[in-house]
């Protein structure tokens, strides 16, 4: 029947995933807020840190006593009750004080100390407005742009009023972060705090360095699984309510059926249940017998199965019940249809799944080897005929057989084991549906059909889709996480600095194309050679001369078309000694994506009278000198350091890898005064408009001074500047030999400055200028630091805590005075004597100990560089080389070892005792760029193929 056919259709993978909805900004007018003082409660252990306290500064807050409208207090600790109960005695006062004085409205705390206020704190007393896009972003607004956030004073958190509830736009049965929490096992308050942070937008490298206290020290990967699993829930959220609003539309919304619908939590569920309901469905065999008239006679034979008499039903001029036969059958499909889609049936049918033995199968289908290439069927052997446990299998066998499948190659198929169906069987006829009163034998057996019915036509291919789908799913969550992982360790890859490097793009009839870096990136020639067409002699010539030149000795070879007989050519000349007095080394780098770049207009625009084949050669020398500002002109899918990228959702691996390479980006850091614009739009909080904005200010205006001067760029809000501003650098020694140069009294003229642009502007009708007088010319030491501005003043009573100068950050002193400071009262007792978090404490410590310059790359590999080669045909079983990781993938590693084709290293032969204990890992694996040192266990000279064991991490 059709709708038999409809409900039993195969599963297949889905490769789109839905986008987030953004949603609508309400332009309503805000009441202006009244302050409200609030009192943060210390926590000794950082695991045991609560949810923010979030406060809606656009609405008015006045608490009163019993009333349930009012702000709830966290419970306080008994040694601070005295504390709490003074602070609460001081409301009214601090009120009247705030109303009295406008400069101690700012910030509560100023009437305590006079310190300045972290930027992180909401201003009480003025409106709070919310930051716009760049198309609608003015500055002839008259109140002043605030940063909401929910940071308490002093970045220090307090319990939420609200528990771990979180208030959702569409609302469903089950709770968001209780669902959040069980997917990706993750503690509620967790789960809850950044379900808030990320409604605030913020960004996953701002949240993974400054917000740690909050996400209990989680890793930009987990902050980045949590956010694509809660946009999947709110997805499903979303469809639900779309869905309920079209049926309720149509008449059609029943209470079961709303019911049913709210309790859905993937999209496989919101399809089963809504499937009979959408337009341009026949209807099932159940809504049928329905229109006939049978719902009250199969409600009947589980309520009062006594007086049913299915014989008072039959209307013999009506199709569907003219025959007794026909009458049962439409009783039977309504009760086949009430099993399948109830909520205990279908918990208890999962339940008995986990715990047997369900296994998929896969074979070579029938027509495959007369439609297909004999090459495509061989490339599946190993799984012609193959099955496995759905709790063993792994990710990349999943997506391989997903392929196969979609290649017509392989057929597959979920096998659950008949004692499931017998179990569920006995379950519901005596347990779950059975009736309330004695049943004649006759109405038993329709009851026990609706179970087998239910069981084989709708509950066993819905259990299908389901192990299809979560586990096609998980496949390409792996798949899409290990490309990233790949990508930040090829991102992060050490830069070679000082050096004058030659790129080499290989090429066989349209040469080799060469060029030419300095240590700064300029390129001082470009030229075309060709090696391996009876010219060789004459150009080696040419090539030591222009070593000799430009007193260059590391050449940078493509892994491109040539590469090996390039690679040959250069080794056999070094060997001989032949570029003398020069000691010229070689390496080998990826030039994925540089054919790409080089015809992009990133390209043209960078280097607008160079040939597009001698950019790729550019491009290729300065993947070395700079790995991270070269890569990130290039699309991440591009780079290659995936596996089956092609194969997942498109959607997910964009948005995750740009997520990675604005991390790398913003972890790393920009010096805001030389960096390019394709650099600055990856950093958090920045996009391409404002990077272009940030260009534009500094060749009009000259170098950025300090931080404070960025709130001065068009389109940089305050929500743009709290999430950028940590991760941009300024070099002081630049500056400070600019403001010399210029001989200017840098707090005087910044003041007249100050007073003519007020005058400019309010003559214009714009907005006045937000910085205080001489700050928007005032260099500040600790802005060359990953210190956060909204922690300045915790910085600041830190070092005169230690008796330290802002002048010798990163310097030998600075280290001493902190380690005594921290050896004498320990790190939580030095964060409590400046009421702040541990957290916060220790970024401020490793901002001002580390030595200017710092690079977070220099713990990562760097290029191997070399001086022979090794063939293929020299391998023998037993030989130890060292090599460098290619690619990471589940089932093994793959590594460059110098001979024209990567050897693989079993991801059995990596056990955690071969892996080095300095080195940081977020996971038991090698990435990218590491060098390792193997064994030789197999070569296959036909195939082509070299296993490895590992030996070390060097």
């Amino acid at each position: 029947s059709s709708d038999s056919e409809e409900e039993e259709e195969e599963w297949e993978p889905k490769s789109k995933i839905a986008k987030r909805p953004r949603l609508p900004k309400k332009n309503e007018p805000k009441p202006k807020k009244v302050a409200v003082p609030q009192s943060t409660v210390a926590r000794k252990r950082v695991k045991k840190i609560a949810i923010k306290e979030e406060l809606d500064v656009s609405l008015p807050i006045a608490p009163a006593e019993g009333s349930k409208d009012g702000v709830h207090l966290s419970k306080p600790k008994e040694e601070d009750i005295g504390t709490n109960l003074k602070i609460l005695n001081k409301k009214p006062e601090v009120t009247k004080k705030m109303q009295l004085n406008s400069y101690q409205g700012e910030n509560f705390n100023s009437l305590e100390t006079d310190e300045e206020p972290s930027t992180s704190v909401p201003v009480v007393g003025k409106q709070v407005k919310h930051e716009q896009s760049e198309e609608d972003f003015t500055f002839d607004e008259p109140p002043f742009k605030r940063i909401k956030s929910t940071t308490c004073l002093e970045g220090k958190p307090v319990k939420h009023a609200g528990g771990n509830k979180v208030k959702e736009e569409f609302e469903m049965n089950w709770d968001i972060v209780q669902a959040l929490s069980e997917r990706t096992s993750v503690e509620p308050w967790v789960c809850a705090n950044l379900i808030r942070l990320f409604q605030e937008e913020n960004t996953i490298p701002f949240i993974a360095r400054y917000r740690k206290e909050l996400i209990n020290n989680l890793e930009a990967d987990a902050l980045r699984e949590i956010q694509q699993t809660l946009e999947e829930l709110r997805t499903v959220a979303k469809k639900t309510h779309v869905m309920m609003q079209k049926l309720k539309k149509e008449g059609k919304l029943s209470g079961g059926l709303l019911t049913a619908l709210l309790n859905c939590r993937t999209l496989e569920e919101l399809d089963h249940v809504s499937a009979p309901y959408k337009t341009g469905s026949k209807g099932t065999k159940a809504q049928r017998a329905k229109q006939l008239g049978l719902e009250p006679a199969a409600l009947s034979l589980l309520q009062n199965p006594v007086e049913l008499n299915l014989f008072s039903y039959i209307r013999p001029n009506t199709k569907g019940l003219s025959t007794i036969r026909e009458v049962e059958a439409g009783v039977q499909h309504i009760l086949a249809d009430m099993f399948a889609k109830d909520k205990d049936t279908l918990d208890f049918v999962r339940k008995l799944c986990q715990q047997r033995y369900i296994c998929i199968q896969s074979a070579l289908a029938k027509a495959s080897s007369k439609n297909t290439n004999e090459k495509d069927v061989d490339k599946f052997q190993l799984y012609h005929e193959f099955s496995c446990n759905i709790k063993n299998i792994q990710h990349h066998q999943i997506l391989a057989i997903n392929r196969g499948e979609n290649l017509k190659i392989l057929t597959v198929k979920v096998n659950i084991p008949d004692g499931v169906k017998n179990e569920f069987r006995w379950w519901c006829v005596n347990e779950r549906w059975r009736p309330k009163h004695f049943v004649k034998p006759e109405l038993m057996r329709i009851l026990q059909n609706s179970v087998e019915d239910a069981y084989k036509r709708l509950i066993y291919p819905l259990l299908c889709r389901e192990f299809r789908s979560k586990l096609t799913s998980d496949a390409e969550k792996e798949s899409v996480m290990m490309f990233g992982r790949n990508l930040r360790q090829l991102l992060l890859t050490s830069p070679v600095r000082g050096r004058t490097l030659m790129g080499v793009d290989p090429g066989y009839k349209h040469g080799c194309k060469l060029a030419i870096i300095s240590p700064t990136s300029q390129i001082l020639h470009t030229d075309v050679v060709y090696l391996h067409s009876g010219q060789g002699f004459c150009e080696a010539e040419k090539i030591k001369r222009h070593l000799l030149q430009y007193n260059c000795s590391t050449i940078v070879i493509g892994n491109g078309t040539a590469c090996r007989e390039t690679e040959a050519y250069f080794a056999d000349l070094i060997m001989k000694k032949y570029f003398a007095p020069l000691d010229v080394v070689y390496c080998i780098v990826s030039e994925a994506g540089a054919s790409i770049y080089s015809v992009s207009p990133e390209a043209s625009k960078e280097m607008p009278d160079l040939d597009p084949n001698l950019r790729s050669a550019v491009s290729i020398a300065r993947r070395v000198q700079d790995p991270l500002a070269e890569l990130v002109k290039i699309e991440p899918k591009h780079i290659g350091v995936g596996m089956y990228q092609h194969d997942v959702s498109q959607t997910l691996l964009k948005a995750t890898l740009d997520s990675v390479v604005e991390e790398c980006v913003s972890f790393v850091g920009v010096d805001i005064n030389i960096c390019s614009e394709i650099l600055l739009r990856h950093i958090a909080g920045l996009n391409a408009n404002r990077a272009k904005n940030i260009i534009e200010w500094r060749e009009k205006n000259g170098p950025f001074i300090n931080r404070e001067q960025l709130k001065e760029v068009k389109g940089l809000g305050p929500k743009s500047f709290q999430q950028c501003a940590g991760f941009i650098r300024f070099n002081q020694e630049y500056i400070k030999t600019f403001c010399s140069s210029k001989k200017i009294e840098l707090e005087s003229h910044a003041l007249l400055n100050k007073a003519g642009a007020q005058v400019t502007k309010e003559k214009q009708g714009k907005k006045k200028s937000k910085l205080t007088p001489g700050a928007s010319q005032q260099p500040n030491p600790l802005d060359q630091t990953c210190i956060h501005p909204e922690s300045y003043n915790i910085a600041m009573r830190f070092l005169s805590f230690i008796g330290g100068n802002p002048n010798d950050i990163g310097k030998p002193d600075m280290q001493q005075k902190v380690n005594a400071v921290i050896q004498k009262e320990g790190l939580e007792g030095v964060a409590k004597r400046l009421d702040t978090t541990v957290h916060t404490l220790q970024l401020i410590i490793d901002g001002l100990t580390q030595p200017e310059g710092f690079d977070i790359r220099t713990d990562f590999d760097k290029p191997d560089f070399k001086r022979s080669i090794v063939c293929l045909e020299d391998l023998s079983v037993g030989t130890v080389l060292t090599g460098k990781v290619e690619n990471a993938t589940p089932f093994g590693v793959f590594v460059d070892i110098g001979v024209g084709k990567a050897g693989l290293i079993p991801v059995r032969n990596i056990t955690e005792a071969k892996l080095s204990k300095v080195k940081k890992r977020r996971s038991l694996g090698l990435g990218p760029g590491e060098r390792v040192e193997v064994k030789v266990l197999n070569v296959d000279i036909p195939r082509l193929r070299i296993t490895l064991d590992l030996i070390r991490v060097l």
